[in-house]
């Protein structure tokens, strides 16, 4: 699991069926290691550093741009939230409105 910023939205033409009413949607990864301070990251506060990376997962939450999700990635994960018939394996699992990060719990060099 991952906690990510949406940064946008993804349309298309046409979408595979089983999608249902589901959004599909672009995040970026938050980056857990950039200082040795313990930092809270919050929705309504300032942006947290992100990853240059960006990902799209499927959302049946709701969550909108500039919220921070927590992304769940695998076919369990995605079997029992949303089903099978999916097809992605990035799911959000939840609208994050508070985390505290503690960069000294993560071994050195290995943040995301």
């Amino acid at each position: 699991m991952l906690l990510a910023k949406v940064v946008g939205s993804v349309w298309g033409g046409k979408e595979a069926f089983s999608l249902g009413v589901r959004k599909l949607l672009q995040v970026r990864p938050v980056k857990y290691v950039h200082g040795d301070e313990p930092y809270d990251i919050e929705a309504d506060k300032a942006d947290a550093e992100l990853s240059d990376s960006v990902m799209v997962v499927v959302d049946q939450l709701g969550a909108g741009i500039g919220e921070y999700v927590l992304v769940g990635h695998g076919s369990r994960i995605r079997d029992l939230t949303v089903g099978e018939t999916v097809p992605t394996k990035e799911v959000v699992l939840a609208i994050v409105d508070s985390c505290h990060v503690d960069p000294g719990y993560f071994p050195e060099g290995k943040g995301v």
